[in-house]
């Protein structure tokens, strides 16, 4: 099904179809047929690794052609963690007993098994399409100091392929310690963020002393703040709402991520929308986890959940928030699934969050919204002079993308990348 050719040594072009919502705004695009599911038919012409131009062709439904997309973003993983399930497994399900598996992996957590799973995360990331991993690392005692220079590490060695955030995951009380500023500094320096955990049940005087130490520490060093916030059922809400009230009083400076925000899906409509409105006016950004959330919340023994505790996307959308949908845990115990498959979460959230990528909102949570939260230097529009980074799908719609994970084809900079093996990363490049 791939459409592609050469027209000159340098020059290669792709006849795809193409989200309308991603290609920027052009007088030779306005004539461009445009699909029931949003698609637009399009040559593109790739010079020097970048769009050289973009051409209008025709498509009927007899012909097939692939669907191009840029490359897609996880905006919050664990990759310290990834593939843990096996020697630390969670059957119960719940969120205390993966917390309690996550200490004991700690405790026997060698630098090589770090290693190893970076590797085998980053691997699969570039294998199912992605350009950018954000991952939160745990980061506190010797151990979480050992991981962080580790995941420098493959940051350097991957940032050819797939562009590695790092955000150090500490206990909030752990940036009022020497210890933790000195963490502060090194994040700082390595151009990290400083992340941290809200959850019930907490006492508010105090968890406002921690946010504003926190706050300001990230602010003094320049570090943004990626903090997981409201992971529970309980107490809907009240982690962010703290996070306001805080802001409310200081000045910062620095972009803010909330991760979760799953409560604060249960609230009623009304509170729920002003809420929104607050997050919106403080320029917060959000990230939605569904698959750990509908895993490890809201559950019990005997009965099924009916309210699923989830980031309310559409609300907070509408209210002007700048949200993304990541994938968080993979197969460690917070999450037995997972595979670094952004299509494979894209099809989940249809069910989990009716989020359809035939929207342009539904589609930005993996593209534009996920580069402007990672605030990455190309947006995932697709104009002349943009990157040619791209993924090819086996598919020739969206309902062909999203019933099955197709095989696809990626794009670096103009060269397809061999994906079959991935042993070695100087084997990637194909400039065939």
């Amino acid at each position: 099904m791939f459409a592609q050719k050469k027209t000159s040594p340098n020059i290669q072009c792709i006849d795809a179809l193409v989200p309308r919502s991603l290609i920027a705004c052009g007088k030779g695009l306005l004539q461009a047929q445009i699909t029931e599911e949003g698609l637009c038919p399009l040559r593109m012409h790739i010079k020097d690794g970048c769009l050289n131009e973009i051409e209008v062709i025709q498509h009927s439904k007899e012909s097939s052609l692939s669907l191009l997309l840029p490359r897609l973003i996880e905006p919050h993983a664990h990759i310290d963690k990834a593939f843990t399930w096996k020697s630390f497994p969670n059957f119960s399900g719940t969120y205390q007993n993966a917390l309690q598996a996550n200490l004991e992996e700690q405790k026997g957590r060698t630098m090589q098994k770090v290693r190893d799973r970076a590797e085998r995360s980053m691997k699969l990331s570039l294998k199912n399409g992605i350009r950018a991993v954000r991952s939160h690392v745990d980061s506190f005692d010797s151990s979480g100091q050992q991981t962080w220079e580790v995941l420098k590490n493959i940051k350097s060695e991957w940032e050819e392929f797939v562009e590695l955030q790092l955000v150090a995951l500490v206990p909030l009380e752990y940036w009022t310690t020497k210890r933790g500023k000195d963490l502060a500094r090194q994040v700082s320096a390595e151009g990290g963020l400083l992340g941290g955990v809200i959850v019930p049940p907490y006492h508010k005087a105090n968890l406002r002393e921690l946010l504003i130490n926190f706050f300001c520490l990230a602010n003094d060093m320049g570090c943004g703040i990626d903090i997981h916030v409201d992971e529970t059922s309980l107490t809907p809400g009240g982690g962010i709402r703290e996070i306001i009230y805080v802001l409310e009083q200081i000045d910062l400076d620095i972009p803010i991520t909330c991760s979760h925000l799953s409560s604060m899906g249960l609230l009623p409509s009304n509170p729920l929308k002003l809420l929104a409105e607050r997050i919106a006016s403080f320029n917060i950004n959000v990230v939605a986890l569904p698959f750990t959330n509908f895993w490890l919340l809201a559950r019990s023994d005997k009965t099924s959940p009916i309210r699923r505790p989830i980031a309310p996307i559409k609300q907070l959308q509408n209210a002007g928030v700048n949200v993304a949908i990541g994938g968080d845990n993979v197969q460690d115990p917070w999450y037995p699934g997972g595979n670094f498959d952004p299509l494979s979460l894209m099809a989940a959230s249809m069910a989990f969050a009716q989020i359809a990528p035939w929207n342009r909102l539904g589609l930005s949570t993996f593209t534009t919204g996920a580069a402007r939260i990672m605030q990455l230097e190309w947006d995932g529009i697709i104009d002349i002079g943009c990157p040619a980074d791209f993924v090819l799908l086996d598919a020739d719609s969206w309902a062909g993308a999203m019933s099955t994970p197709p095989i696809r084809k990626v794009m670096i900079n103009g060269h397809w990348i061999e994906t079959d093996d991935l042993s070695l990363k100087e084997g990637f490049l194909s400039h065939a």
